[in-house]
């Protein structure tokens, strides 16, 4: 067999290609395995900092994992039974949002009409029905109900993660005979994909507060749902911001008035702008590595791969590849791309004179006419 560095670049570049593509379609298919295996992952990584703080207390190993594994049902349990509860609460009541929702509908047609619009009632029956808001919130509680036992799928997963991370290093060295450089190209990732999440759960639960805080001084209902649902979706980048948005303000259109409703978005938009581009962008600094571009078609590419998971994971996911690339000069164009945005450096051995003409010096001071 013929060694692969025998290849032309041409044929390197579609074998890779084809098994990128084989990579991608078998992760596609196995989307509903390989997902939880990937959140369970990430979550150890992030938890794999405290269990070490634990065990360097002369915390025994046992007590250290249970600690661990205690906090994190906790949490998980405690999102799932607000969000579940308020989500329950919110059907029951739905029936009279639905009247509301469907008068604002008609005013909206009849003022259609008074602008010159023919036929606005009918066109806005066909836009938006309001039996959609039912439909969905029982689309919801299913999902959270199978998101329950997925959950604790995931958290039995991230306990055997938890116990062969000991002797993972090991592992990896005398199976991969990795260099020091790897080493350090892992410890560098695990440390960037713990400072992002870190980062991210801090920054989501200042905004799910001040979400709550606004939307309970504006006496809007269930003001705990969307302020668990902003702390789940600001996870997502960009879209997130937008998403979490769009239920409370049509709760306060149905309950409340326009000016309170507007109050309600310029809450969202404040505490977004705030919290997103300037809190987090100053914590986080350039430990993201990834450009805007990247991170938008991130969303759109593991969203497709994974699911909803794969939206969430988009960006730790994005970072790991592109560290992964890096590791290869073939691949590290790749990852330049995806990359942050670089600036390039002047040459040292290049000036410009004050007529705007190149100058090199880099093979010392020129001798003047008629100088030894």
């Amino acid at each position: 067999m013929n060694d692969f560095k025998n290849f032309s670049a041409l044929s390197r570049a579609v074998i890779v290609t084809a098994a990128v593509a084989v990579a991608v379609i078998f992760l596609h298919a196995a989307a509903s395995f390989v997902a939880p295996i990937l959140l369970a992952a990430f979550i150890a990584v992030v938890v794999t900092a405290p269990l070490r703080w634990l065990r360097r207390k002369r915390v025994p190993k046992w007590l250290a994992m249970a600690v661990i594994v205690f906090a994190l049902f906790e949490v998980g349990s405690l999102l799932a039974l607000v969000f579940t509860g308020q989500l329950e609460g919110f059907r029951h009541g739905l029936s009279g949002y639905q009247e509301r929702l469907i008068l604002l509908s008609d005013q909206f047609g009849v003022w259609l009409e008074n602008i010159g619009l023919d036929n606005g009632r009918e066109s806005v029956k066909d836009i938006f029905d309001p039996a959609i808001p039912l439909t969905l919130v029982r689309l919801a509680l299913a999902k959270v109900s199978g998101t329950v036992g997925d959950g604790l799928l995931v958290l039995l997963v991230v306990v055997f993660m938890l116990l062969e991370a000991g002797g993972l290093p090991a592992k990896l060295r005398m199976a991969f005979h990795l260099t020091g450089e790897a080493e350090d190209r892992l410890g560098h990732l695990s440390s960037a994909i713990r400072r992002y999440i870190m980062i991210k759960s801090l920054t989501s639960s200042v905004t799910a507060l001040c979400i709550w805080v606004w939307l309970w001084i504006l006496d809007i209902d269930f003001a705990v749902l969307w302020a668990v649902l902003a702390f789940l979706l600001n996870f997502i980048p960009f879209a997130g911001a937008i998403l979490m948005m769009i239920p409370a303000v049509l709760m306060a259109l149905v309950q409340t008035d326009l000016p309170t409703t507007l109050l309600v978005a310029l809450g969202y938009v404040v505490v977004n702008t705030v919290i997103g581009n300037v809190l987090e962008t100053r914590m986080m600094g350039k430990e993201l590595g990834i450009s805007a571009l990247a991170v938008l078609l991130s969303l759109l590419f593991w969203g497709w791969v994974l699911g909803t998971v794969g939206v969430f994971l988009a960006v730790p996911l994005t970072m790991s590849l592109i560290i992964a690339l890096d590791s290869s000069p073939q691949t590290r164009p790749i990852s330049i791309l995806l990359g942050p945005e670089v600036t390039e450096k002047p040459k040292p051995e290049e000036e410009t004179n004050a007529a705007g003409v190149a100058t090199d010096h880099s093979q010392g001071p020129h001798l003047e006419k008629g100088a030894e």
